[in-house]
């Protein structure tokens, strides 16, 4: 086990530096390169679902194969293989199985997925998007990779509520709206950063933080508060400042956030996502 020293040392070096570089050129299929382009960036699959090398950073040959264990009081998660692999993947189920995976938090056998998977979140995804995840899951390499299973200290719910219907797009021209569903639909922002209830997130206090995860080495980091009344936090910092630290991992002060940020996609965003996302951010409630 690295020791805490060793574990930030080695996972801020590595935050200039992307692991997993997204693709240059565009393919012929636009759904693939929008796929391309959420998974490489705001959705990041690849943040809890690619194992960590010692440095704490993706392996990016084993790009979504599993492994990742992250603790907190209710739970040992350990994100499954979600490649193409068909003894230990997902490679045998069928896209509406995928979608009702991420949607629903159903697997093919019936059984919930539990957290930190967001599933009351990507219940929100719309349907042209998760759709555009699928077609990226299918064209990743297929790798063989058993991991153990997850163990929840909490029962997990019987449903996450009735099966998702269609779900439309959201207008990028009303930027709050949009960036709402950038930090919930897509991206993990109000999973972590909404205090949890009995394994379920307190919607009433939506980005309030203080949720505990445990990290490689011992160490423990907490959720910041992202709403306006923490005075200590993003409600001082300007815009570009936030932009920033999601980006970079660094805050104005030049002090560093801890690892689990998915900072090496984060930075795959585009400005006009981001401009949506600060929007929604600067809307939330304070509060304490």
């Amino acid at each position: 086990m690295m020791n805490r020293k060793a574990f930030f040392t080695a996972a801020l070096m590595g935050l200039a530096a992307a692991s997993l570089a997204p693709h240059q050129q565009a393919s012929a299929d636009p759904l693939l390169d929008r796929g391309r382009y959420l998974m490489e960036g705001i959705v990041a699959c690849g943040n809890c679902h690619t194992p960590k090398a010692a440095d704490g950073m993706p392996i990016a040959d084993k790009e979504l194969a599993g492994g990742f264990a992250i603790d907190a009081p209710i739970f040992h998660a350990v994100a499954p293989n979600i490649t193409p692999d068909k003894e230990t993947g997902i490679g045998n189920w069928t896209d509406g199985q995928i979608i009702d995976a991420i949607r629903n938090g159903k697997r093919p056998d019936g059984s919930i997925i539990g957290p930190p998977m967001p599933i009351a979140f990507y219940r929100g995804m719309s349907d042209s998007d998760v759709k555009a995840v699928v077609a990226y899951l299918r064209q990743v390499k297929p790798v063989s990779n058993k991991v153990e299973k997850s163990v929840y200290r909490a029962p997990l719910p019987e449903a996450y509520g009735p099966p998702v219907g269609s779900v439309a797009d959201v207008p990028h021209g009303d930027k709050v709206a949009y960036g709402a569903y950038l930090a919930t639909g897509l991206g993990h922002c109000m999973d972590c950063h909404t205090p949890l209830v009995q394994g379920r997130n307190d919607m009433k206090r939506l980005g309030a933080g203080g949720n505990e995860f445990g990290m490689p080495g011992g160490v423990v980091i907490t959720s910041a508060n992202l709403t306006p009344a923490n005075k200590n936090g993003i409600a001082s910092w300007t815009d570009a400042q936030v932009v920033t630290a999601l980006k970079t991992g660094q805050r104005p002060n030049g002090s560093h956030i801890v690892p689990l940020m998915a900072f090496n996609w984060y930075k795959n965003v585009n400005d006009e996502d981001y401009a949506a996302l600060v929007a929604f951010l600067r809307d939330l409630k304070p509060v304490e």
